[in-house]
């Protein structure tokens, strides 16, 4: 369900302010209502309902956000027309070490079902996270290790649920106990889905083949709390296994002569040919992933550690992360990346009125690809960065100010490859301005670098997931974004609203410039040019009485390179729609109905995408089962059953949108 910058208690419509959630992510825990920029928090009601297998499907209902949207297994988020690296997805503050940003393919290992509140951040606080987090910064916060001991000794939650689509069964749990200065987590989720119906008419058939996805994740951890902060340690173990919708053989052959493309009929590059080709594939099958992820976090934090300085938050993380990509029963390629992730940040007290945080972070990332599409070379990629987030508050003024340099190398394992090493500074700077009771006008510039990852410098072979032969280049440099972002916001009243528009030209973007193409198999090279990004999004709701509410919301994003070269591949299609609310006892319920527009304005080799409707009810029914707090809730998405294509996919033709979709639950807390 759509919502923009509000939480979940921003449904209970009888109340007129919608109340500021604490965002995590931001180095400084400002409230959502603080914010230079526009964030998103889904929690409580409004993120089980949103809920949905990969954290791109769970997100893509937001303004401003859409996903990568690869079958069912695999699902970035997309925020204002930017992905891949440009987006950082975070487990509470560390990076979520996986190989999602190389390949949309590659699933992001994050549990939607276990998470606690999902946030989207941008601007000055998005900074602290990178430089490269152009796009924004989803911050996935869980319970997996405890920040406090049970006041009765143990607390949890259970849920179970399941839908018609797909045929899903899913279920999870989490449980938290302790005592004295001792607490400690378990949690886990199981989740079975078969290949999914798409809406009535396509070509293909009622569903997409390959579309199933099946994923167990575990976590166990501990901490020990004092009155200052606490300290603790987690373990979780990922397993997933999902297919590759949209692959075809037929394009093995494929290779470049030069700026061309040929596929098939020249000796030594026939499908048959067994030296190239030692496998057999099966008519019809359709390869898929199995993955494997096991992942250990260290957190904490101290209040008031030394003179002149409120708190110190230490996390760290390091992932052994593996899938391989099995094509009958071989396995074709093994992607494995071991990583860690280290940040320390502290806050220190004010001086001459600024408070803030200061912060140094190191991450390692060790990747390699073997196998028949093993395209990227095996690559060590080191970063190290120092950050500085600041405000100043003066009447109904609040500035901010975000500082960050990154230092990165990358060392190739290749004879003909070189090793890169880049440095890049970034900068922002932001202010709110509460000119009047219950109305808020915030800005913010900024000024970014992003270094080329080892994918956009080093890639060269047949990707075929996506349909591509890619090509990296050595050349590339890096790109330097200069955004402009305003937003207006009401927060109380019987009307609410937040609209934003955003502005970002970027020098020496980097992306896959499709050079030919054969039968919708794409040669892409790696390069380099200006383009600029810019867009509306927002919502505004009025409650019309105690019981009900309608709002209107909306996002559009255009996206083109300079000098006439075009428009860039995979933008989303501007969205427009009216959403209605009602809370009545221990009910409460959402119509929403959006339209989302065609998509004509494309790059060079690629197709336009239709638009389509979408109409999604659903209920929640809040009572006790004996003292126990439980939530029954049903939606269903798509009523029409509209044949939908999604323009971001790689693979929109191959896997349509789900069909009609029906999905009931249960969720008890204890």
């Amino acid at each position: 369900m759509l919502a923009f910058a509000a939480p979940a208690s921003a449904l209970a419509q009888q109340a007129t302010t919608l109340p500021a959630v604490t965002v995590s992510a931001s180095a400084l825990a400002l409230g959502s209502d603080d914010m230079s920029t526009p964030v998103t928090v889904l929690e409580g009601d409004a993120l089980v309902r949103a809920r949905e297998a990969t954290l791109g499907e769970t997100l893509a209902g937001q303004p401003g956000i859409t996903s990568s949207h690869f079958g069912a297994g695999a699902s970035r988020p997309i925020i204002r027309g930017m992905d891949g690296p440009r987006v950082k997805v975070l487990s509470d503050g560390a990076e979520v070490q996986d190989a999602s940003t190389i390949s949309p393919d590659h699933a992001v290992a994050a549990e939607p079902m276990l998470s606690e509140q999902i946030e989207v951040l941008r601007g000055p606080s998005a900074l602290a996270y990178g430089g490269g987090a152009v796009g924004g910064v989803v911050n996935v916060i869980d319970k997996k290790i405890p920040t406090r001991v049970p006041a009765k000794g143990f607390e949890g939650s259970a849920e179970v649920r399941a839908n018609s689509a797909a045929r899903e069964k899913a279920g999870a749990f989490e449980v938290t106990g302790g005592s004295g200065n001792i607490a400690f987590h378990a949690e886990g989720v199981k989740r079975d889905a078969k290949e999914y119906k798409v809406g009535s008419g396509w070509e293909g058939g009622s569903k997409v083949g390959g579309s199933y996805n099946k994923t167990d994740t575990g976590s166990v951890g501990v901490s020990w709390v004092g009155e200052r902060g606490f300290l603790g340690l987690a373990f979780t173990s990922q397993h997933a296994e999902y297919g590759l919708p949209g692959h075809n053989h037929e394009f093995e052959s494929c290779h470049p002569h030069g700026t061309h493309l040929h596929c098939g009929g020249h000796e030594g590059h026939a499908h048959g040919d067994e030296e190239e080709h030692d496998h057999d594939h099966e008519d019809g099958a359709v390869p898929y992933v199995k993955l494997k992820s096991e992942r250990w976090d260290v957190r904490g934090e101290l209040r008031d550690p030394v003179p002149g300085f409120a708190k110190l938050r230490l996390r760290a993380s390091f992932t052994d992360y593996k899938h391989d990509e099995i094509e009958g029963t071989e396995i074709a390629t093994t992607f494995k990346n071991k990583g860690h992730d280290a940040r320390l940040e502290m806050e220190h007290h004010p001086v001459f009125g600024w408070r803030g945080v200061v912060g140094l972070q190191t991450s390692k990332r060790d990747f390699s690809a073997l196998g028949e599409e093993a395209y990227v070379a095996p690559t060590v990629t080191k970063k190290h960065a120092a950050f500085l987030v600041e405000e100043y508050k003066l009447d109904q003024w609040r500035f901010e100010a975000g500082l960050r340099h990154e230092w990165q190398d990358i060392t190739v394992d290749s004879a003909t490859l070189q090793d890169r090493s880049a440095k890049g500074t970034s900068v922002s700077l932001g202010a709110v301005w509460k000119f009047a009771p219950q109305y808020s006008l915030g800005s913010t510039i900024s000024r970014t670098h992003r270094l080329p990852s080892a994918e956009e410098l080093y890639a060269h072979g047949v990707h075929m997931a996506t349909a591509t032969y890619e090509l990296g280049n050595e050349n590339l440099g890096k790109e330097t974004s200069n955004n402009i972002d305003l937003t207006l916001r009401k927060y109380a009243g019987a009307t609410t609203f937040s609209a934003s528009a955003y502005r970002n030209k970027v020098d020496n973007y980097i992306f896959g410039s499709t050079l030919d193409s054969h039968e919708g198999f794409q040669l892409i090279q790696y390069a380099q040019r200006d383009a600029t990004f810019t867009g509306v999004e927002g919502q505004i709701r009025q409650q019309l009485n105690p019981m009900f509410g309608a709002s209107v919301f909306g996002d559009y994003v255009r996206a083109k390179l300079a000098d006439g070269g075009g428009n860039l591949p995979r933008i989303p299609a501007q969205r427009f729609g009216v959403k209605f609310d009602a809370n009545w006892q221990a009910w409460s319920g959402v119509a929403e109905f959006y339209r989302v527009g065609k998509q004509d304005k494309v790059a060079a080799f690629e197709t336009a995408t239709p638009g389509y409707n979408m109409l999604n009810l659903s209920a929640n029914y809040d009572t006790r089962i004996g003292t126990t707090p439980a939530q029954f809730y049903i939606k269903a998405n798509n009523l029409t059953n509209e044949l939908a294509y999604s323009h971001t996919s790689f693979i929109k033709n191959a896997a349509p949108l789900m069909g009609r979709n029906l999905t009931v639950g249960m969720r008890v807390t204890f």
